[in-house]
């Protein structure tokens, strides 16, 4: 014998309704809530009557002007949050597990390493090797490129060290790195600097989610007399550090590269003689070296390395 429905009490909430509480509950404001939402103030309203409905208490008060949380609204949210978060997790790992049956690797790029001839190289073999496999290729700021390879959401990372502990590291090739400086800057015209000719200049920075050892080796901070950096502006990305300096209002250290791939309006390159190069690598998650996309990944580098003799 079946139970009919409503014999086993309301329905679970749903992790979209829960998105939508959450959302109301930061703005305390239906129309403003339904705008971030991209929905109709009235949809917004149903779906809160029907949370509530499912949860079994009131979670806002409302009048013609005002809402705001009830008691149970507030205690809530909390419990809400953790739930969404949780599912945004699952959401991570079944993608994760996903690519891996499907055979698809996701490979992430900062800078201009997709346009490096190692990255190339790489690429060129993997298909070669793995014609099944497919490649989805991400370009990622400052921000994301070690973010995403440390909750997953890539599975390699073409990029520069240095990186967190968490990160495995096969080294590709090794460049001089040079000052990048407005041009009209009077170090611009010099044939070359030293550290301590910049001393007095602002260096770009990057948001506070950056690691900050990868951006303290890129600002060589501190100096090797133990001078503190002093900042500027903060950039997220290669065109917002690049318009930064053209503005004056920083400089930055980038590879030499950088010369022949990032060219711009009122920005010039100069060498630096006692600055330390900069080395590009392959990186994985060390938890993920022997899932099998990364394990293809990291043995046609190893193999285009080998071959190439980089």
């Amino acid at each position: 014998m079946s139970a009919v429905p409503d014999a086993l009490g309301p329905a679970e909430p749903s992790i979209h309704q829960l998105r939508l509480f959450l959302t109301l509950s930061e703005e305390l404001h239906f129309g403003r809530a339904a705008a971030r939402l991209h929905m109709t103030q009235s949809a917004l309203s149903r779906q809160i009557r029907d949370l509530e409905r499912r949860l079994g208490v009131p979670l806002f008060s409302r009048d013609s002007r005002t809402v705001f949380l009830t008691d149970a609204g507030s205690a809530l949210t909390t419990e809400a949050r953790t739930t969404v978060e949780a599912m945004g997790r699952l959401r991570v790992r079944a993608d994760q597990w996903a690519r891996t049956l499907a055979g698809h690797v996701v490979v992430g790029t900062i800078g201009a390493e997709a346009a490096m001839p190692y990255t190339h190289a790489i690429l060129e073999r993997l298909r070669a090797r793995h014609p099944r496999i497919t490649v989805e290729i991400r370009s990622l700021n400052f921000t994301e490129h070690l973010a995403q390879l440390l909750s997953g959401d890539i599975d390699v990372a073409f990029l520069r060290p240095p990186v967190p502990p968490a990160i495995e590291l096969m080294e590709l090739a090794s460049e001089p790195r040079v000052a990048c400086l407005a041009a009209a800057d009077p170090l611009a015209d010099r044939a070359e600097l030293r550290l301590a000719d910049l001393t007095d200049r602002a260096f770009v920075d990057v948001p506070p989610e950056v690691p900050r050892l990868w951006w303290d080796f890129w600002a060589v901070d501190p100096r090797p007399d133990g001078t503190p950096v002093r900042y500027g502006p903060v950039a997220s990305d290669m065109e917002g550090l690049l318009l930064a300096v053209a503005r004056g209002e920083g400089v930055c250290f980038l590879p030499a590269a950088a010369r022949d791939l990032f060219p711009r309006p009122g920005v010039r390159y100069v060498d630096v003689v006692d600055l330390s190069p900069s080395t590009s690598a392959l990186g994985w998650l060390a938890q993920h070296r022997d899932r099998p996309g990364v394990r293809a990944v990291r043995a046609a580098a190893a193999a285009a390395k080998a071959a190439q003799g980089w």
